[in-house]
């Protein structure tokens, strides 16, 4: 008994919904099968599992051995029938993360095929005796689209760089990203204003500036132009909040454009959609969160839309 009782504690230990049988009567459920399937060994033991279960595709499975996903109580469910065993394993998260990177990869390769045109376009223009003005302005049109496929290349490989965590002066990071920003700053005429310059964080410089990039680039392209933005640093007992804020008018779902290749209603132009998909992925990678909203900040000349990323001190 005290043995039996060693194997249940292991088994119910276990995340797998675990259902022990003897030709089809139940003997046992472990925690996991225990709270998938409400019902407790008491009232099961004994039973035929297509009692307790009340799947016939379950009761075949364990007759006829092999696996079957099935869908049960929402979750997704890879079930293996072993001898004296059905094994169920909950691959909900798994199925999701796969669909979401096919979807993630559809988007990016979409999106590689625009810059990579053009460039063989520029390439292919240059191989003539052009006029110098002609020249240069193909030029400066192949070296926009380098930069453009660059960017998606940062956006692909940042997420999943190993992170190398140190103390980094906010200032650094958005001295960097003002050089980066300056041509669409320009472009758009907006005014960018920066606070809270001295605030120290511990983290990842170049995860950190990719958020504050896609931030920032997110206000300038989809904010009113010309306009002014305000990236700023902003401590708390346990967090830094980075935000962006812009002066554009209330969204109606904040949440949504944070899925992949979902954009904003006032989007316009070119992009991919991935910008706060990539931010929040970034942002829970080190255990913060990322949000929107629209907030009147006292503090400022202007209400608008905040996006804003948690860094955890």
């Amino acid at each position: 008994m005290h043995r039996a009782s060693d194997e249940q504690r292991v088994l119910d230990a276990l995340p797998q919904a675990i259902i022990l049988h003897d030709q089809g009567k139940v003997l046992f459920l472990n925690r996991a099968a225990r709270e998938l399937w409400h019902v407790e060994n008491h009232t099961a033991k004994g039973r035929r599992i297509i009692e307790v279960l009340r799947r016939h595709t379950l009761d075949e499975l364990v007759e006829k051995g092999g696996e079957l996903e099935l869908l049960i109580g929402g979750r997704e469910l890879l079930c293996r029938s072993t001898p004296g065993a059905l094994i169920c394993e909950d691959i909900t998260e798994k199925n999701q993360a796969q669909r979401e990177l096919r979807e993630v990869m559809a988007i990016l390769s979409h999106e590689f095929r625009t810059p990579v045109a053009g460039i063989m376009g520029v390439l292919e223009a240059l191989q003539y005796d052009l006029p110098e003005e002609m020249r240069d302005n193909f030029v400066s049109q192949g070296l926009l689209e380098t930069r453009r496929l660059t960017r998606l290349v940062e956006d692909m490989t940042v997420g999943f760089r190993v992170s190398n965590l140190r103390d980094v002066s906010f200032k650094d990071v958005t001295g960097r990203a003002e050089k980066l920003l300056q041509p669409e700053l320009s472009r758009n005429k907006v005014t960018l204003l920066v606070e809270g310059e001295n605030t120290l964080l511990h983290a990842d410089a170049d995860k950190l500036l990719q958020v504050v990039l896609n931030l920032a680039e997110n206000a300038i392209r989809y904010g009113p132009n010309p306009g002014t933005i305000v990236l700023k640093a902003t401590p708390e007992e346990k967090q830094v909040w980075i935000s962006v804020l812009d002066e554009g008018q209330a969204l109606q779902d904040y949440e949504v454009i944070f899925k992949p290749h979902q954009r904003g209603p006032s989007a316009k132009g070119y992009g991919s959609g991935m910008g706060l998909y990539i931010i929040r992925s970034i942002a829970e990678s080190w255990g913060g969160v990322a949000e929107g909203r629209y907030r009147k900040d006292p503090t400022q000349p202007f209400s608008g839309n905040e996006f804003r990323v948690s860094v955890p001190l």
